[in-house]
């Protein structure tokens, strides 16, 4: 064992699955943790003798939580299974655990994962312009259409969504918010990346369904993320997320303008601006699909449609960062928002940063009740030396909700300041004061049944 605590899904080093033998973690959530591996054995030509292996501790949550675990790993398996292109991240097999002897792990869903050097989220850490800009966008335009063109929508678009293989060519990444169309619509869970997100997408209608998406909804993610990856900057105004998530609300409106960076190139400018229209209709007039993107920015790159970039050298990052993001933000939490929301808060001081502004969201077990942008954490208990979306989530109620600033950073590690202010806020509301986070935690926490 590694000796962490905060690992949703320990695993001992060493431990055998199938033909694969576990090594060392490459990154973690509230979820899914996710290893190398490496066959054990003699084994046929494929898969190759390394991999990544996905944790999901599909037989050991509550009935609700292993409902949104299993819909988002069966989102993937799924979409894996059928769909095979050079821009997508292959699957090799999925695995069930069956070890009685070890009921953390017994029942876990395990899906291997063809194994990357990285993610854009560390080149842009290391680089924020990074000079291979152009034709990783070639690239990762070419798998958005690959996967369009298959009749599915990624949902989830983003840098640590877009992995780099060790010959420097990319693979999109963490289907858990895929869907496949239904004539001109798909219909996903109800979360996304808020600084990727369309407009019209914010706060959406929700059915037992999901919440409709359209291929325009990748369209836009595209152009956000071509302006990140060119400029070093988002498209639209904000020192934060809900800044950024207010101003293309009010962008869509008419009330906003777009003010892309000066330094992006001219070659890109119509481009991302086209991406970036602020309602679906006009975003389909000026993009009518990603086969019609690829060929505009496949000739601002200057790439053949194989292009390949430098091969990357990991080992001169600042933060090597293997395989993290084949981890859904869902599940590691930090900027996934729950749309399903209703209402604003009371008047306070504005949310801390990494915090989404905390509103009224109606549970159907527990009732209404504040998030700060994790709804399903009513019954999950986090203690300290865990890590996370609900610890960040508790942060942010913390901070914002009940003027608590002694939490600390919200930077969902459950530390000693975290744990002080849980205690304090536990005494405040008359609960014990052991400072674990549970279900009674909780309720007070979102002010249940005030609201």
């Amino acid at each position: 064992m590694t000796g962490r605590s905060s690992y949703a899904v320990p695993v001992p080093k060493g431990y055998r699955l199938g033909p694969w033998e576990v090594r060392e973690p490459l990154g973690s959530g509230a979820f899914a943790t996710v290893y190398a591996a490496r066959l054990a054995e003699e084994h046929d030509p494929e898969p190759p003798r390394r991999a990544a292996l996905k944790f999901l501790p599909t037989g050991t949550r509550t009935p609700r939580q292993l409902r949104h675990l299993r819909e988002l790993a069966e989102r993937e398996v799924e979409l894996l299974a059928r769909l095979r292109a050079p821009r997508l991240i292959r699957m090799y097999d999925t695995l069930t655990v069956d070890d009685p002897d070890h009921p953390e792990l017994d029942g876990a869903t395990v899906i291997v994962l063809e194994r990357a050097e990285g993610s854009l989220d560390a080149v842009l850490d290391h680089d924020p312009k990074p000079e291979s800009g152009p034709a990783l966008l070639a690239q990762i335009c070419e798998g958005l259409h690959q996967l369009h063109h298959a009749g599915w929508v990624h949902g989830d678009l983003k840098p640590a969504n877009v992995l780099l293989m060790k010959d420097g060519s990319v693979r999109l990444a963490d289907f858990n918010m895929a869907a496949e169309l239904q004539g001109t619509h798909a219909y996903a869970p109800a979360f996304a990346t808020p600084d990727y997100t369309p407009p019209e997408l914010l706060w959406p209608e929700i059915d037992e369904r999901g919440t409709r998406v359209r291929p325009t909804a990748d369209i836009w993610a595209f152009g956000v993320l071509a302006h990140v990856v060119l400029t070093g900057s988002f498209p639209l105004p904000g020192g934060s997320t809900e800044a950024r998530t207010d101003a293309a609300t009010r962008y869509a409106r008419g009330t906003e303008e777009l003010r892309l960076s000066p330094g992006l190139p001219e070659a890109w400018r119509e481009i991302v601006r086209d991406c970036l229209a602020p309602t679906h209709p006009e975003r389909v007039a000026r993009v009518p699909d990603a086969g019609a993107l690829l060929r505009r920015v496949e000739e601002a790159a200057g790439a053949s449609p194989s292009a390949r970039l430098p091969r990357l050298r990991p080992r001169r990052w600042r933060r090597p960062v293997l395989i993290a993001a084949l981890v859904t933000v869902a599940m590691l939490g930090g900027t996934a928002v729950t749309y399903a929301l209703r209402d604003e808060p009371p008047a306070a001081t504005a949310a801390p940063a990494g915090c989404q502004k905390p509103v009224v969201y109606e549970d159907e077990k527990y009732g209404r009740g504040y998030t700060a942008g994790q709804s399903d954490s009513w019954d999950f208990t986090i203690k300290q030396g865990d890590g996370g979306s609900q610890v960040r989530e508790a942060q942010c109620l913390l901070r914002y909700l009940h003027g608590i600033a002694e939490v600390g950073e919200t930077d969902s590690d459950f530390g000693p300041l975290t744990h002080a202010a849980v205690v304090t806020f536990q005494k405040r509301a008359g609960l014990d004061a052991d400072g674990v986070v549970e279900a009674r935690t909780w309720s007070a926490l979102r002010k249940a049944g005030e609201v």
